[in-house]
């Protein structure tokens, strides 16, 4: 068993400056391939046209040839009347101009008199609506430069100035290894139910693959290859033997005990890093192996995918002589704190929404292996190596993964987690609406306190007054004084114990959570669940300081059902939707009500409009019911509104 410490950890740059400069000199072959398989291909040298296009002088209009010269002086008082053939000849656009014309006259200004016979009442002018040869490619002329990546339109001019073939360079080739004893192919899966405990269904392959196919290279995906030194040795040395350009091993390039990466390119080659200086993706190693390049690529999803566009995406560019594209960056606003590391440069997956005439960042979960926070994200925003996080509205910059366009069709909503939002979003888009929804679980509160700051356009909220028994007015009145709002029912919902499946401690209230046989998990504080827990603890007269794991915060409803499921815990509180949907058991302790707070300003647009008719259709109100524990009868119905803070 070999371990090997993070010595040799370089900062991005350095790194990437190390491994970019080692294989700087590298190039592809050149290949001969038909235009029409050119599209996406790299030029490797200039191309000339063999053809004139057009080949010959040409009519641009429907109308009459005619010798411009002898139409001189022609006006409305003083008409020309012309002979067909011996002065004007009929020609269709795009038709060769016949001998001795050198001008069209456009149908409609002709004036038939019959037997062949016609009248203008306007002179022409020498290559008037005509194209002449060579007007658009003269032979011989470059068309394409060296370094050129072929678009749809390339290929018609190539077409057109008759080029049959051209010289590109090759694709890049890129090997791409998955290792680790726990995986299993997903092509060989069959009945995933029957898959043995700590199986993972490998798929950061085909993740890399795709993103190699998007640079231009040709992915080629090897079998897995499990923990053993042995296996990955002869794996890698017959990659570099291959015709591969580029070799991918997937996984193993940490420093654990079974991580053998790192030794076997040292065996083989030269490591030019073990570790870089960023987060996700620490576990990067870079190796140089008889002049190929080797990246050990990190095995959680997120650390596999930004290691690859900060190392093996600029070099399958640069392989085929382009320069890398730079992503497309704008201002945005953070909605919330965001501490971090110093020494390590954080790359925070982010969704972004237009609210106003800012752009709005709210961080996703920060875990290395959650490929959903690069489905969700909107952007990445880069934390400085040497700073210690970004506060709640500092401007800073984001590298967008989707247009720009699509900011401004994005609803923000902030506050509680709750289910059918996510069903929402699905619905909004299938509906026909290209409208996005970025949510961030912040709690009741927080999502209220963003709205204030106008970091949202509303806030999921269910915040229970016990002195009222009302939900969310009394807050909507303390936090948002002065500001117009409107609140609109979402979901009745079910709210009580999250626990085992069978109920094996015979959990049957909140007075069980005081036992010493029993582990809680909690939504964090100001979450209008935890709101909740303490007024039905301080009903029952019960100490929240007995419950044995209070303190343990998760911030989703389905992150509290997945500690339970997992035996972090032995009960948690939750939403019904989500104990029945990791098939758990639940102990009901009240049906809440779960609203949306929505800015006045942001009440009276089309995204609104589109959100409030999705909520009140019956299909979602049918795939909200089938969840279990929700009713969705008053979904989208107006029961509150202040202006000014006169409501």
């Amino acid at each position: 068993m070999k371990r090997k410490i993070y010595l040799d950890m370089k900062p991005l740059e350095e790194a990437r400056n190390l491994f970019f400069s080692h294989f700087s000199e590298r190039k592809l072959g050149v290949e001969e391939i038909r235009v029409d398989d050119a599209l996406g291909r790299v030029t490797a040298g200039p191309v000339y046209a063999r053809l004139s296009t057009p080949l010959s002088h040409c009519a641009a209009m429907d109308g009459i040839a005619v010798e411009a010269a002898r139409t001189y002086g022609t006006t409305e008082v003083k008409p020309m009347v012309l002979n067909e053939h011996s002065e004007y000849e009929w020609v269709n656009t795009g038709q060769i101009l016949p001998d001795g014309f050198d001008a069209v006259i456009m149908v409609e200004k002709i004036h038939e008199m019959g037997g062949g016979r016609l009248e203008i009442r306007e002179s022409a002018y020498p290559w008037q609506n005509v194209r002449k040869v060579g007007e658009d490619i003269v032979a011989t002329e470059m068309l394409l430069p060296a370094g050129h990546r072929i678009r749809a339109y390339d290929l018609g001019g190539l077409i057109g100035a008759g080029v049959s073939t051209l010289k590109v360079w090759k694709k890049p080739r890129v090997l791409i290894i998955p290792s680790g004893s726990e995986l299993v192919d997903h092509r060989n899966l069959g009945d995933a139910a029957r898959l043995k405990p700590g199986s993972v269904i490998e798929y950061n392959s085909a993740v890399l693959g795709g993103l190699a196919a998007e640079c231009g290279a040709e992915p080629i995906l090897h079998d897995i290859v499990p923990d053993r030194e042995d296996a990955l040795r002869e794996a890698l040395e017959q990659a570099v033997e291959s015709e591969a350009d580029v070799v991918v091993i997937n996984a193993g390039s940490s420093a654990g005990s079974k991580d053998y990466t790192v030794h076997v390119l040292g065996d083989l080659g030269e490591v030019l890093a073990h570790g870089v200086a960023m987060m996700p993706g620490k576990p990067t190693v870079l190796a140089d192996v008889r002049g190929k390049p080797v990246v050990g690529n990190p095995g959680y999803p997120v650390s596999c995918v930004l290691s690859f566009g900060q190392f093996i995406q600029p070099l399958l560019f640069k392989l085929q002589g382009l320069e890398p594209p730079e992503p497309e960056k704008i201002p945005v606003e953070m909605s919330r704190d965001v501490p971090s590391k110093a020494g390590t440069e954080e790359f925070l997956r982010v969704t972004v929404g237009r609210v106003g005439d800012r752009y709005i960042a709210t961080p996703l979960a920060r875990a290395a292996g959650s490929i959903t926070t690069l489905i969700r994200a909107e952007g990445v925003v880069r934390v400085p190596t040497l700073s210690e996080g970004i506060r709640q509205g500092d401007t800073v910059e984001a590298e967008l993964l989707v247009e720009e366009s699509c900011l401004s069709n994005t609803i923000v909503i902030i506050g509680s987690h709750d289910m059918t939002i996510d069903v929402l979003a699905d619905e909004i888009r299938s509906g026909g609406e290209s409208i996005r929804i970025s949510s961030a679980n912040v709690g009741s509160l927080g999502g209220l306190i963003a709205l204030r700051k106008g970091a949202c356009h509303m806030a999921g909220s269910h915040l229970l007054d016990p002195e009222t028994d009302e939900y969310n007015i009394s807050y909507i009145e303390r936090y948002l004084p002065g500001l117009d709002v409107k609140a609109y029912h979402l979901v009745m919902r079910d709210q009580g114990l999250i626990v085992a499946k069978g109920n094996p401690l015979g959990i049957g209230g909140v007075r069980d959570l005081v036992r010493d046989d029993v582990t809680f998990v909690n939504r964090q504080a100001g979450s209008g669940t935890r709101v909740l827990l303490d007024h039905v603890l301080g009903k029952e007269g019960l100490d929240a300081g007995s419950i044995a794991g209070y303190e343990h915060e998760e911030f989703t409803h389905m992150a509290v059902a997945v500690d339970v499921l997992s035996g972090a815990a032995d009960c948690g509180m939750g939403i019904y939707a989500a104990a029945k949907a990791l098939d758990l058991d639940f102990v009901p302790l009240v049906r809440e009500q779960y609203d949306l707070v929505v800015s006045g300003s942001f009440a009276a647009t089309r995204l609104m409009e589109a959100l409030l008719d999705t909520v009140a259709s019956s299909r979602f109100r049918e795939r909200v019911a089938a969840m279990g524990g929700y009713d969705p009868s008053r979904s989208g119905e107006l029961f509150y509104e202040t202006t000014g803070g006169n409501g």
